[in-house]
């Protein structure tokens, strides 16, 4: 068995650290009420667990958080299309299919959101995917947005704003980008609950 008091603490020590980005956490949040106040919309992206919180911001943007008045903001969940990303997939490759999601529906002023435990890496592959959505937004002159881990990868430099989480852990990484998502949630209900 693990040493689970060891696990929770390590967790907890990585959530905390979250505090210097307290600056980046309301900038991330000025942009969104922006991008709702100029009828633009917020394309999400991850891969595995990261896709799987790209839909959970996707539902609290589109739906409610805890303010139930609050007005919907337009958020597109990229990889909650399975007809498109099989046939995509099926006739080309997944490297690509996040691309061409921006191209079909990236509009300049629009916010491309990617979260990504690794941050994309050329050497292995790993979640090129984002990257090439990531160079294809900043093209269409979209914002580029991104929550990442481990040394940030090329996400970290691509983005216009990028909150790197110091663990090279993705259990931590993944529990860390939930508590930036949930405290953006939360601002925003306070923001646009006001209007």
């Amino acid at each position: 068995m693990i040493d689970i008091p060891k696990y929770f603490k390590t967790s907890s020590d990585t959530i905390e650290k979250l505090l210097k980005h307290e600056s980046k956490i309301k900038r991330i949040c000025e942009e969104i009420i922006k991008n709702k106040n100029n009828q633009k919309k917020i394309l999400v992206a991850g891969n595995g667990g990261s896709c799987s919180q790209a839909e959970h911001l996707v539902g609290e943007l589109q739906c409610t958080y805890k303010d139930r008045s609050r007005k919907p903001v337009s958020a597109i969940s990229l990889g909650s299309l399975p007809s498109a990303l099989t046939a995509w997939c099926n006739d080309f490759e997944f490297l690509t299919y996040y691309k061409r999601q921006v191209q079909a529906h990236g509009l300049e002023g629009d916010i491309l959101f990617l979260i990504s435990t690794g941050g994309g890496e050329k050497e292995s592959g790993s979640s090129m995917s984002l990257v090439q959505a990531a160079e294809e937004a900043k093209r269409k002159k979209m914002i580029v947005i991104s929550l990442v881990g481990k040394s940030g990868g090329m996400l970290k430099d691509i983005s216009d704003l990028s909150i790197l989480v110091e663990s090279n852990i993705t259990s931590f990484i993944q529990e860390a980008h939930t508590s930036i998502l949930h405290c953006i949630c939360e601002n925003l209900d306070l923001e646009l609950g006001k209007k």
